[in-house]
Formats: structure tokens, C-alpha cells, sequence
């Protein structure tokens, strides 16, 4: 790397350069520099308290103040009546009467040991009350010859540097009347291009407002005469007159300064009154020119360069015209061109420039000083002064000073001072040793190391720990003696240290780098469409270096602005999460994620879009206005971020129902516009809303109304209704027409009606109602009828005609040939023939066919009658009966009904059904559980549907696949339980039942069981024995303890109802109607095969099964000698979930 390792660093020339301040470590001497000053004009106003002149200065050692006051030494210490700020050079005058004697122009002096430092100079001002010379009339005469008046300017001189309106009025304090004739120029004058007899007045006053201080000045009144001469008065004649200037009197040149605003008045006199033009010479007016008080001033605002020039003004009437020309030079004051350096440090023997260029129109004059002194009172022959710098040459400390620099011209005057300090120094480095640098990898670092020296010291950069050469593209020495180094890497960690020397001495300092992870965002916030009211949230996760993590700092911005700081209200932060609460629509913007340590920062944005309904549409009115249509315009407001489907026309009439609001219309969202067709005699105002995605705007305001003319109706009643609730009448009723229809008042019907097929002639009524009721018709005869709508203005067309029936009657006569076919156990067909329609006498509703069981066939027994019925609509003239009973007899007839009722019933007739099969055994157990042997028991089907002839049993083995299914017949109905013998032990079973009768064998309940191995058969047995034996103990406890209790109640309430509580635990009944989870089940035979023992409850005795060969006798329960409880169901109730065998079954 060029000169890193040996860098003369130009500390002197750039570090301590007027952009960054010279520094100077404490102990160092500086020469005074003033830090606050009172510059331009103070000038007194009434209201001020006291009147501030400040002078604050800092140095080494401390500053000492002194004043001069118009070039004369002034000491504010000796005059008691000023305030003095004692730690500066600051005093105060206060606003007394004898501030008068404080006028003048004041410079304040802060210096040390070292030198002088001058403020600018500033001026006291006390303004004193202005006078107007008193005036106290003008006398104006016609001319001899212009046959007008001639101009007569009302003078109103005032000279005063706070002057800013003048105005001249009646003493009544209206305003005069100024126009092309009359007017008021700059100076205040009132100027007449030409006299009129009319403008003699007594009254003329002229006022000055003085705004800074606070004060009107009025001049006395003043009278004008016009007196035409006497010849004009014999004469009787006009004399005109030829266009002369009268402001300004003579040409002139305008000086005017850079930004301040140009004014050019041109006052002409003449009859006609002339009329005034400008031009600029050469070229064109100013773009930004302003012709103002009837085209006599003209006026530039902020005046540059380009508006300097020669302009002309030109007053023409009838008679001639008048020319003036101003000479316009735009001046400015001083300016630096090149400001000079306002502190220098200087070694011993070197050569010093201070330069001090300024630029200004005229140019400005160059004036040096040393300490505020003249430069010429100090001859020296190292000075050399030239226009615009000064060399001083072989500086000495003797040269240390301060020295001003002072441009002026006409127009202001601009004071720098120049501290040169002529010293040696050995290197003082500023920078604090052992600083702790840390940067991100791939980003850069500035290392400091700041020094103070004179003269310039050689600053040395070198890598320490790690020891390493700091060659390269990557490393940068800086002007200020600082390491810079470009995309860090990881192998730039370590200790760094700088060293400065120069011909007084040398210093170092060590610094240390350490390279952090980069602070990043792993899931920025994403764009989102919200609805206004609801809340969203923002997530912007963040990693970042874990030495970093206490100092993260997560910032929100919306639309570049801080959102805590901003818009804290409904927003809330946490963890990287902004969430905002009921969003609206000030809430759409762009969301920034900022997140920063020390060392970095990294940025996400997302754009939060606010959907809403629409804003309502604005700007409605009506078009095209005919008597039954007009065509409605709006126009569409916002649609907040979702576009508009539709917009919905309603319309609202003041006569029907006012403020009530109907749809008229919709049309689609892209229409601005849309045609709509009116009733008649209706007073119409309209709305619009708007619909979009999120919803409906609000209405519209509403359209201006619009009333139609009345008309005939444009329609007649609709949806006729011909009905007969009596045998020997016909009700007639229509929808009426809406209140909107009937298009003009006074709106009837007429109901016109005639027997179909024999009346030629209608009948016909008037009415107002919508119904009506035509009485002593035959019974359901045909009629045609129509109504038509009539008001006011007329009929609507013709009406369509509505054929119906007159009232009905109750059929008179049964369907015949009534006849049944049975075409299995369940199921019936029935047919009849129609009865005729001269017997319906109405409309046909159907058929009705009803039957009911009369007896069982299995057991002979008489069944209380039961009907059922089934409805058959229209005219229909079979059926199919389903749901009967097998093995029964019924009987059955069939009716007609109209809307009337029901006709006469047909002849009973009756029919058996056949066998059918059986239903499904209520309940199979398998118990016993042996090694080659399994006791089936069950219960016989609630319904047999015939006679039953026995039992189908089938098992297979279920063990990890499906074993061969076998069958065995069971010819003895009364049977109720089977032994499976020669069984293979260890297995598991699964078993299907079904019981048969004649016709076939009904479906199959399944169970599963399980054969044991020989070592659990003999240890089950054993278990068995001392089972039953301890059930039998525990019986005889309960009932020893059931008798105490028996005994102890009889003695304390005298009376037991032992029998009642014997009939209650003996009733099998009672027990099996609570047991209901033993009787359910839902086997499938695909389901995955598992071996399983079950406990089996008690079954219970039926009164009506025929087997008991295997049973006991008594009311109780037993075991059997296999060891299994043996019962019989009594009213079991239909609620078991049974499986139907899939394999196939035979008998």
C-alpha cells in the first residue's frame, strides 16, 4: 500500500481546516475567538424592555472585553444606568428615557496575551417621532388652452427610515377613489392627470403608518380649488392636452440591490387621461413583472442580474404620448468568493497565507487589521500584502495574532478574523489508546488516531497482534491520521497500533478489532390486504450476533415516519411483532421493518392495502327526462382497494310511502349511468349504492325529485284465484296492483264472469276490493272470468280470460272392482276402477286405500282392528300395499276424496299372507368354555312369521385366517341350547344362528367363543367349585343381614311389605329391561380376529317358550350340570344390533 507505512499526514491543511475546527488540547494557548456578536441595525421600538449588545468570546488564557462607540473607546462599567453580564462582554441599555444619548455604532474587543479578536459593527438606533410639513392648501386652475384641468398633485412629503404605508383620505377616513385619472405615488403625493371641478374638497388628509414602532402621523386637511379660467367659462368648450410625465420629473439611473424588489413609477398628465405602457429595451419584460396601480407602477420582485437593463414607460392619449426612460443597475453586496481559513497553526520558520477573496457589485474594498489595529501600525519586513492575501514569510512567534479581513462596498460590509498561532509541539494524539473497534464481516472500519503537532507529524499504522503487513488495496490511510480498512475479513481481528513523530517528539496508541455476525432479517413482514376494523400483524423475526443481542434494537416505520413516536395510538409492538388494532383507512401505507445494533442495520418492507365498502357515489342527476322514463348519472367515489360489482339503484316516492326506500335497478359496476322506467303520478327521488367485495356503501345523498304525469294503468290484477269453499258458490280474489301501479287516482276493478261453454253475456261488477263472491252456482261447473284495472285516466288493455270451477261436493260414490293379489309374505297390489267424474263432483285428489290385521293364522287368535291407510294421488287406479304381517289375515277398502273429502268407502274385502321366515334370535351365548367343547344357548325369534321346524347353526374357526365353515340342523324348535362337541382345543370360534320354518331360515345372529388348553380346563374346573362356593356364602350373608334390617324397620314402623319386595327382585321381567348392553352387537366377520372370554348375563325365563326339557322349573336361575346359567326372554324389546351371516345358508 502507497504510503501507509510512512504518511506525512497534511493535519495543518486538512484535519484543523475551517470544515472540521481547529482543535487545541486544553493546555494549549489559543488565541480569542469570538463566539456570539450583535451584527446589523438595533433599532429602538417602543415596546422593547431593554436593548441587547452581545459579545462572547472563548481562549487560552480567557478573553478580556472592551467597546468603542463611533470609533472612541467606550467603557459600559463606568455608566451605571447599563446591565453587564460580568462573565462576558455582554451589556444591556435599557429602555429609559435617556437612551437617546446611547446613538452611535458599537465594536466589541475580546483579547488575551496572544492577540485581538473584532466583532462585526452594529448600529443603535432611536428613531424620532416624524413630521410633515404643514400645507394648508392647493389652488388649481384651467389651463388657458387644454379646455380640462390641469394636474394638481396634494403633497404629502415624509422622510423616515421606518416609513411603510402611506395613504391618503378623506378627513372621514374613506379612502379615495383611485383610477387611471387619480392616483397616489411612492412618495406619498396625490397626483390628477387632469382636474375635474368635482374633485374641489376641503377634506384631503393625508396619513403615515409607522408600523415597527407602533405610530400614525397625520397630516392637517387640505383644501383643492379647481377654478376654471374665465374665458372657458364664456366659451363653453373643452381644451385637451398632450400626454406629459409628471413622476419621475427627470431621468434618472435606479440602483437597486440583488433580491430586494424593483419599483418604477410613471405618473402622466394629459386630457383624455393617458394610458401608460412599459417595455424593456431590447428585449422582453421579466416573466416575474407586476404592473400595478392602473399600469403606473411596476414592479420586480427578488431582482437578479437579468433584470438589469434600460426600460421605458409611455403615456399616449388621443393627442400624442410621453416617453421615460429608466437606467436599471442591479447591485449586491459583499460575498466571499473564497472565505478565508479562520484558524492556522503554524511551525516555526514557515511561510503563511491568508487569503480573503470577496466578490460584489461594486466590487468590494480589501481592508487588513492585526488585533483590530490597522495592519500599516505594525511594519514588519516579513509582511507582504497584496489585493486579496497576505504572506507572512519566516514566521516567528511574534506573528501569532489575530487578523481581520474586511470587504465592503455601498451596500455592506462582511469581518472575518484570521487566527494564526506560530508554535512547535511535539505529537499529542487525541484519540484514547486501547479503544475496542467491532464491524461486520465484509463491511469497513475507520480506526482513529487524531494527533495534535507542529510541526506536521508522520503517522505510522502496523498490525501487533496478530503481527501482519497492512499492504494492500483493502487498507487506507485518511487524512486525519485514521486507518480505514475495506471489506473486513476474519483475519483483520486483532491489535492495531499507531505511532506519530515529528521533530519535537513521538506517540502511539494500540487499538483492538474484533468482527462480528451481521444483524439480518430471516422473515420480513409480507404484503397484506386487510379490512378496515379488524387487526393485523407484522412479523419481522431477526438474527443478529449473540454478543450483540442486549443492544438490538427493532424500530416500525410507516411511510419513512417512526411509528412509536408518530402514530403510537391503536399500534403495538413486541418482540418483532407490530401489530395494529382496529385498522382504518389512515393505516394503509408502507411498513418498515428496521432493525440496528451499533454496527449495522437491516431493513424489510411490506405494503398494508385497508379493503373497505365503497364511499358512497356523489354528483347524482337526472337526464333525459320523459313522462314514464329519465335517465340517472352519478359519479363513483372511492372504492378503498376493492373494485366496484354493481350499483344498486332504490328510489323513494313521498305519497305511498314516504321515506321508504325500494330497489328499482342494478347495473354493473363498470355503468355510470343507467335508464329507468317510472310509474305514473308518482313524485320520484333516487339514491345510489355501491357494492364491492367487502360490501354495500352507504346510500347517496338523494337526486333532486321528479314528479310523472298520471296515466292509465300499465297493467290489470294478476294471479287469479277461482275457488269454491261451498257446494253452491264460486270466491273469485286477484293480487291487487301496488299503490305505485295504479299510475293515477281513483283505481277500480271490474270482475267480468260467465258460465263456460253456455252464457254468450258477461256479468259484471265494479269494485275497489281485490275479492268477491258469486253465490247460487251449480255444483263444480266451469266458468270463464277477467278483470281489468281502471282509474281516472283510463283503462289498462284488455285483460286475459281465467277459466274455473265453481264449489265442490263430497263424492257420491266407492271405487268398484275392488281386488287384491299377494305377491309374497309383505306385500300387496291392489286395483280398482275410476269412479266416474259425474260422482267426484270437484277436483280429484286421489285415492285412499285402508286395511287392517284381523288375525294371526299361527295362533288363531282375533286381533283388536288397527287401520292403516295409503294416500294415492291423482288418477291412479292400482297400488302396491307394503309392510304386512306374514302368516295373517287382513281386510280392505279404497275410497275417493276431492278437495271437498272423502267419498264413500268400497266393500271390505279379505286376503291371507303366507309364511314367511323368521326373524333373527334375539340373544346367543356362548358358555362352558371347555377344551374340546362350547354350550351355545339362546333365545327363540319374537316373530317366527309361521310355523318354526328348527334351528341353522354354523362355525368355523377364526383364528388368524377363516376356517372351513360347517352346519348343523336343529330339527327340535323347543330347543334353546346346543353342546358343540370334538372340538380343537386352544381356538377361537365364531358362531351363527338362525331359526327356519317352512319357507326358509331368517337371519343369523353371530357370537364368538373360545376352546382352552388341557392344563387351564382342570385349574377353570377347581376355580369353578370354590366360585359357587363362595357366591353360596355370600348369598347366606346378605340374607342374614337383609332379615336383621327386616326385623329392626317392623319394630320401629310396625309393618314390612315383605311379599311386595319378593315380587319386585322376582319379576324376570323388570330385571331384562334393564340389561341392555348385553344384548347388543356389531360383529363383523372382516374385523381383525382376537381371543377373548366374555361374562354372560343371566337370561331369563320366557311364560311362552315351549322348551323346558333343559330348564328349571322354578321363577329363579340355576346352573346347569355343564355350569351355565340357562333363561328365557320375556317381552324383549327390538333394540339389539344383530349381524346377518354372510355365508350362505341351507336348511
Amino acid at each position: 500500500m502507497r504510503g501507509l507505512r510512512s504518511l506525512n499526514v497534511g493535519l495543518l491543511l486538512a484535519f484543523f481546516s475551517t470544515a472540521f475546527g481547529l482543535y487545541f488540547p486544553p493546555h494549549v494557548e489559543q488565541l480569542p475567538t469570538i463566539t456570539a456578536q450583535t451584527s446589523g441595525s438595533l433599532i429602538v421600538l417602543p415596546y422593547d424592555e431593554n436593548f441587547l449588545f452581545k459579545c462572547e468570546a472563548k481562549g487560552n488564557p480567557r478573553p478580556t472585553y472592551r467597546w468603542t462607540k463611533d470609533g472612541m473607546d467606550f467603557d459600559p462599567h463606568k455608566d451605571s444606568r447599563l446591565i453587564i453580564e460580568e462573565s462576558s462582554g455582554t451589556f444591556l441599555i435599557p429602555n429609559t428615557k435617556e437612551k437617546t444619548k446611547y446613538q452611535g455604532k458599537y465594536r466589541c474587543y475580546a483579547s488575551n496575551k496572544l492577540g485581538t479578536a473584532i466583532s462585526e459593527e452594529s448600529e443603535f438606533i432611536v428613531p424620532t417621532l416624524p413630521m410633515i410639513p404643514v400645507i394648508c392648501c392647493a389652488v388649481c386652475q384651467m389651463g388657458l388652452f387644454l379646455g380640462g384641468l390641469d394636474a394638481c398633485p396634494l403633497r404629502c412629503p415624509v422622510a423616515h427610515v421606518n416609513l411603510t404605508l402611506l395613504s391618503v383620505l378623506f378627513s372621514d377616513l374613506r379612502h379615495i377613489e383611485q383610477n387611471e385619472r387619480v392616483s397616489m405615488g411612492l412618495n406619498g403625493n396625490l397626483y390628477f392627470s387632469n382636474t375635474l371641478v368635482s374633485d374641489s374638497r376641503d377634506d384631503y388628509c393625508c396619513f403615515a403608518s409607522f408600523f415597527r414602532i407602533r405610530t400614525i402621523v397625520q397630516k392637517p386637511r387640505l383644501v383643492l380649488r379647481v377654478k376654471p379660467s374665465m374665458w372657458q367659462e364664456s366659451q363653453d368648450i373643452k381644451i385637451f392636452q398632450k400626454p406629459s410625465i409628471l413622476v419621475p420629473s427627470s431621468h434618472s439611473t435606479t440602483y437597486i440591490k440583488k433580491g430586494e424588489e424593483l419599483e418604477l413609477e410613471c405618473i402622466a398628465e394629459g386630457l383624455p387621461t393617458p394610458a401608460v405602457e412599459w417595455i424593456k429595451m431590447l428585449e422582453n419584460l421579466p416573466t416575474h413583472t407586476q404592473i400595478k396601480n392602473y399600469g403606473k407602477l411596476l414592479t420586480i420582485s427578488n431582482v437578479t442580474d437579468q433584470d438589469e437593463g434600460k426600460y421605458m414607460c409611455k403615456a399616449k392619449n388621443d393627442l400624442g404620448e410621453a416617453e421615460h426612460h429608466f437606467q436599471v443597475v442591479v447591485e449586491e453586496p459583499p460575498s466571499w468568493q473564497e472565505e478565508p481559513v479562520k484558524s492556522q497553526l503554524a511551525e516555526i520558520g514557515s511561510d503563511i497565507h491568508i487569503k480573503c477573496s470577496a466578490r460584489g457589485k461594486p466590487q468590494p474594498t480589501i481592508t487588513w487589521k492585526r488585533n483590530g489595529q490597522p495592519l500599516d501600525d505594525f511594519p514588519s519586513t516579513n509582511y507582504k500584502v497584496l489585493d486579496d492575501r497576505i504572506i507572512i514569510l519566516r514566521a516567528e512567534q511574534r506573528d501569532t495574532a489575530v487578523y481581520q479581513c474586511e470587504a465592503s462596498n455601498r451596500h455592506g460590509t462582511l469581518l472575518v478574523n484570521a487566527n494564526v498561532l506560530v508554535m512547535n509541539h511535539p505529537p499529542l494524539i487525541l484519540t484514547r489508546s486501547y479503544l475496542e473497534y467491532a464491524t461486520m464481516l465484509g463491511k469497513s472500519v475507520i480506526m482513529d488516531c487524531r494527533v495534535f503537532s507542529s510541526p506536521p507529524a508522520t503517522i505510522n499504522w502496523r498490525r501487533e497482534d496478530p503481527e501482519g503487513s497492512l499492504d494492500g488495496e483493502r487498507y487506507s490511510l485518511l487524512k486525519n491520521g485514521s486507518l480505514q480498512i475495506h471489506k473486513v475479513e476474519m483475519g483483520d481481528m486483532g491489535q492495531y497500533k499507531c505511532l506519530a513523530n515529528n521533530s519535537e517528539g513521538t506517540m502511539s496508541l494500540t487499538t483492538e478489532l474484533f468482527i462480528k455476525d451481521s444483524t439480518r432479517i430471516v422473515e420480513p413482514p409480507q404484503d397484506m390486504k386487510v379490512k378496515r376494523g379488524s387487526m393485523v400483524e407484522l412479523e419481522c423475526q431477526v438474527e443478529c450476533d449473540p454478543t450483540l443481542r442486549r443492544e438490538l434494537e427493532i424500530l416500525w416505520m410507516k411511510d419513512g415516519m417512526n411509528i412509536l413516536s408518530n402514530f403510537s395510538e391503536g399500534y403495538f409492538t413486541d418482540d418483532g411483532i407490530l401489530q395494529i388494532v382496529n385498522v382504518s383507512h389512515s393505516d394503509q401505507g408502507n411498513y418498515t421493518c428496521v432493525v440496528r445494533t451499533s454496527l449495522d442495520q437491516d431493513t424489510a418492507s411490506a405494503y398494508i392495502t385497508v379493503l373497505d365498502v365503497p364511499d358512497p357515489p356523489v354528483q347524482l342527476t337526472l337526464s333525459e327526462l320523459k313522462d314514464r322514463s329519465v335517465r340517472l348519472q352519478w359519479v363513483a367515489a372511492s372504492d378503498h382497494n376493492s373494485p366496484i360489482t354493481e350499483f344498486i339503484i332504490q328510489y323513494e316516492e313521498n305519497h305511498w310511502e314516504p321515506e321508504k326506500w325500494k330497489e328499482i335497478i342494478r347495473v354493473a359496476g363498470s355503468q355510470f349511468s343507467a335508464p329507468l322506467t317510472l310509474y305514473g303520478h308518482i313524485n320520484y327521488q333516487f339514491r345510489v349504492i355501491a357494492v364491492n367485495a367487502i360490501g354495500r356503501s352507504h346510500p347517496s345523498m338523494p337526486s333532486k325529485r321528479y314528479k310523472t304525469p298520471p296515466c292509465a294503468p300499465d297493467r290489470n290484477p294478476e294471479n287469479i284465484k277461482i275457488e269454491g269453499h261451498l257446494p253452491h258458490q264460486m270466491d273469485i280474489s286477484w293480487e291487487p296492483l301496488l299503490p305505485v301501479e295504479h299510475n293515477g287516482p281513483g283505481l277500480e276493478y271490474k270482475l267480468s264472469y260467465r258460465l263456460l261453454g253456455v252464457e254468450d253475456s258477461w256479468k259484471e261488477q265494479m269494485m275497489k276490493r281485490h275479492s268477491f263472491v258469486v253465490r247460487d252456482t251449480q255444483t263444480f261447473v266451469p266458468y270463464e272470468v277477467k278483470i281489468q284495472a281502471f282509474n281516472s285516466h283510463g283503462w289498462a288493455p284488455e285483460p286475459r280470460v281465467v277459466t274455473g270451477y265453481s264449489g265442490e261436493d263430497l263424492p257420491l260414490a266407492a271405487p268398484e272392482d275392488v281386488s287384491v293379489e299377494v305377491l309374497n309374505s309383505t306385500l300387496l297390489r291392489v286395483s280398482w276402477s275410476p269412479v266416474p267424474q259425474t260422482a267426484l263432483r270437484g277436483h280429484l285428489g286421489g285415492y285412499t286405500v285402508h286395511w287392517w290385521q284381523t288375525q294371526s293364522l299361527l295362533n288363531s287368535k282375533r286381533i283388536p282392528s288397527e287401520k292403516q291407510s295409503l294416500t294415492i294421488p291423482g288418477n291412479r287406479s292400482h297400488t302396491m300395499v307394503p309392510g304386512l304381517k306374514p302368516f295373517s289375515e287382513y281386510s280392505l277398502t279404497v275410497n275417493i276424496f276431492n278437495r271437498r273429502g272423502n267419498g264413500p268407502s268400497s266393500s271390505s274385502i279379505s286376503f291371507t299372507t303366507p309364511q314367511g321366515v323368521p326373524e333373527q334370535p334375539p340373544i346367543l351365548r356362548a358358555t362352558n368354555l371347555q377344551k374340546d367343547s362350547i354350550t351355545l344357548v339362546w333365545a327363540p325369534p319374537h316373530e317366527t312369521n309361521g310355523f318354526l321346524t328348527g334351528y341353522l347353526l354354523q362355525y368355523q374357526t377364526v383364528n388368524e385366517t377363516l376356517g372351513e365353515l360347517k352346519s348343523v340342523n336343529i330339527s327340535a324348535p323347543d330347543t334353546t341350547q346346543w353342546v358343540l362337541r370334538d372340538l380343537q382345543d386352544d381356538n377361537w370360534y365364531k358362531f351363527y344362528l338362525s331359526a327356519c320354518t317352512q319357507v326358509g331360515c331368517g337371519s343369523a345372529i353371530s357370537e364368538e367363543g373360545g376352546t382352552v388348553s388341557e392344563a387351564l380346563s382342570s385349574k377353570q374346573l377347581v376355580a369353578s367349585q370354590e366360585w359357587f362356593v363362595a357366591i353360596m356364602c355370600a348369598v347366606a350373608l346378605l340374607t342374614l343381614l337383609v332379615l336383621i334390617g327386616c326385623f329392626v324397620l317392623k319394630n320401629k314402623v310396625g309393618k314390612y311389605a315383605v311379599k311386595e319386595k319378593e315380587e319386585t327382585l322376582a319379576d324376570p321381567e323388570a330385571q331384562v329391561m334393564g340389561e341392555e348392553s348385553p344384548c347388543e352387537y356389531s360383529d363383523n366377520d372382516e374385523k381383525p380376529l382376537k381371543r377373548h372370554h366374555r361374562m354372560f348375563t343371566d337370561i331369563k325365563e320366557d311364560d311362552s317358550s315351549e322348551d323346558s326339557s333343559t330348564m328349571s322349573e322354578d321363577d329363579g336361575s340355576e346352573f346347569d350340570e355343564d355350569g351355565s346359567f340357562i333363561g328365557e326372554y320375556s317381552g324383549f324389546k327390538r333394540r339389539v344390533s344383530t349381524e346377518v351371516n354372510r355365508h350362505p345358508v341351507t336348511s
